[in-house]
């Protein structure tokens, strides 16, 4: 068995297998920006392009099938929701795409364990979201979707969704243009912003497989077989000491509603970092999926170094207590406190983060760029030094 429990559980933090298969494929107008763009053949202008961008919210909808089951209580769904808009929005923002945006959403459910009433909550959701969302200049426009009853392929729920919107070519913010002595700000992923209802853990919509294993009871591995793969090692299960329903008493919050807690969109903020500034930034990294390794994608021949991060949020910290994971692992898996990077010269540095403060959310500077004969990222924490290339 690998050392790594991500992998173990049947998921990959770095997809390299995943980018390996489409390596052929086209890479789009802008071969370095953070999403596939394409030529605007809706109307044929060679002054505009397309995007149309899919993503979910992953193994999340297991978590809260579980809290659902424990507590009774279906208004959780709605967040899935927003996890899913928000993992296609903030990665659209990262090229520079502000909207309209065409959303539509596709959920996969078994029938026999996911009622009406769930799939209620989470069409709400989608609602309550573009609502808030709205009201800060950014439109969603929803153009339905698809409820597909897969109970021989979904055990429990899945939850997507695919957003399109149109933008011009020169408003394109592409990954290739990240250089040496350009300054990193992180925007955080935990506290609460002012268009937040409620504080956010930090848990984004990335590693719920491994929080959900590492930090849940043992017990549910019999009561909810539904919830997991059978051919994971069963040392690997459920390997936590926490019912969803248990009280952190240094936090004051379920463990349940830590690990479900909405993923953070950044957009209201980035809207106007982009109004302002979109000229003189560099580039922007959405750290899902690899975590705090993501710029790898996006570099070469560059040391990104980061090496002033936020304090550990408490769920990180539970996970890895609960679970004994490497910090190494835990900086690819999980996002350790802050989900948006933006690449600008030092001289913007304390403008962005201005704007973040305005919306109650945390950032600063967290890192640099420096040249290198081959593309490497550096993380130093109290944790240790780790290196990735």
């Amino acid at each position: 068995m690998s050392n790594l429990r991500y992998e173990d559980r049947g998921a990959s933090a770095d997809k390299n297998e995943v980018h390996a298969a489409i390596q052929g494929e086209d890479p789009g107008l802008f071969p370095g920006a953070f999403c596939k763009i394409l030529p605007d053949t809706l109307t044929g202008s060679a002054d505009h392009c397309v995007l149309i961008h899919a993503d979910g919210a992953g193994t999340k909808s297991v978590a809260a099938w579980l809290w659902w089951k424990e507590t009774g209580d279906a208004s959780v769904f709605r967040g899935l929701a927003q996890d899913s808009l928000v993992m296609n929005l903030d990665d659209l923002l990262c090229v520079g795409a502000t909207g309209p945006f065409l959303l539509s959403n596709t959920i996969g459910r078994n029938a026999k364990v996911i009622p009406g009433e769930i799939i209620a909550e989470i069409i709400a959701g989608y609602r309550d979201c573009a609502e808030m969302l709205g009201k800060h200049g950014i439109e969603i426009i929803s153009g339905g979707g698809e409820t597909a009853d897969m109970g021989d392929a979904v055990r429990t729920l899945v939850v997507d969704s695919t957003l399109v919107t149109r933008m011009r070519r020169d408003d394109v913010i592409s990954g290739d243009k990240i250089r040496p002595g350009l300054t990193i700000v992180g925007l955080a992923s935990f506290g609460k912003a002012h268009y937040e209802t409620a504080a956010t853990s930090g848990m984004g919509s990335n590693g719920l497989t491994s929080a959900r294993h590492d930090i849940f009871h043992h017990d549910y591995a019999g009561q909810y077989p539904e919830t997991y793969d059978e051919a994971i090692p069963s040392e690997l299960v459920y390997t936590g000491k926490y019912k969803v329903t248990d009280t952190l008493p240094d936090v004051g919050i379920d463990v349940g509603k830590l690990v479900l807690s909405p993923t953070r969109t950044y957009a209201p903020v980035m809207v106007e970092v982009l109004n302002r500034f979109r000229s003189q930034i560099h580039g922007i990294i959405h750290c899902s999926g690899g975590a705090q390794t993501k710029v790898l994608n996006f570099i070469e021949k560059l040391h990104v170094i980061k090496d002033n991060l936020f304090t550990l949020p408490p769920l990180f910290r539970i996970i890895r207590e609960e679970s004994g994971t490497g910090w190494e692992e835990m900086y690819k898996v999980f996002n350790m406190g802050h989900r948006m990077e933006l690449y600008v010269d030092p001289s913007l540095a304390e403008a962005v983060i201005d704007i973040a403060s305005r919306f109650s959310v945390e950032a600063k500077i967290i890192g640099r760029v420096e040249e290198a004969p081959a593309k490497k990222v550096t993380i130093r924490s109290e944790f240790g030094e780790f290196q990735y290339t």
